[in-house]
């Protein structure tokens, strides 16, 4: 779970530490500006917060790398909530208020993982995991996502080299 952590304090720190012209550059998730992505990281802490709150009582359906369900095609962007996503990040018109409500958001995710008992199972989108298989699967989310945001943006800081090591393992094995 400190992977996790490490993770996602690397990636908050990058987003927060942007300055407001990098939010209305391009992505790395297609069809997402920088802003879109940031507020997918508002919504994907939201989901950590929910998941670990939601204990389940049955055995695991899913481990860190059975969460991840591959597909044949990348993501096009035209999927119903991306397209909320880009009007939700829209509508905080100031990166100010983005990176506030990402770091608030943010912050109690990780303090709600640092806390989290690893043997815990917790439900989320119809499958039970350890809370320690939930929090490993993210860090391959956290560094992906980091790679996304600093993709067109040279000067900004990468995710950390354990992060990459880890999330590599982890696509070579699911794949």
């Amino acid at each position: 779970m400190d992977l996790f952590s490490r993770s996602w304090t690397a990636l908050r720190t990058t987003a927060v530490g942007l300055p407001a012209e990098d939010f209305d550059r391009p992505s790395g998730c297609a069809g997402w500006l920088v802003r879109d992505l940031v507020c997918h990281l508002v919504i994907d802490a939201q989901d950590v917060l929910i998941t670990l709150a939601t204990p389940a009582g049955t055995e695991p359906t899913r481990d860190a790398l059975a969460y991840w369900t591959v597909s044949g095609t990348p993501p096009t962007g035209d999927d119903p909530l991306d397209a909320l996503t880009v009007r939700l990040a829209a509508a905080y018109q100031d990166p100010g208020l983005l990176t506030f409500h990402l770091e608030d958001v943010g912050s109690a995710a990780g303090r709600a993982a640092r806390l989290a008992d690893p043997e815990l199972r917790v439900s989320t989108c119809g499958e039970v995991l350890t809370a320690g298989d939930y929090l490993s699967a993210y860090v391959l989310e956290w560094t992906l996502h980091h790679l996304d945001l600093v993709m067109h943006l040279p000067e900004a800081a990468g995710p950390p080299r354990e992060g990459l090591a880890r999330s590599r393992e982890m696509v070579e094995r699911i794949a």
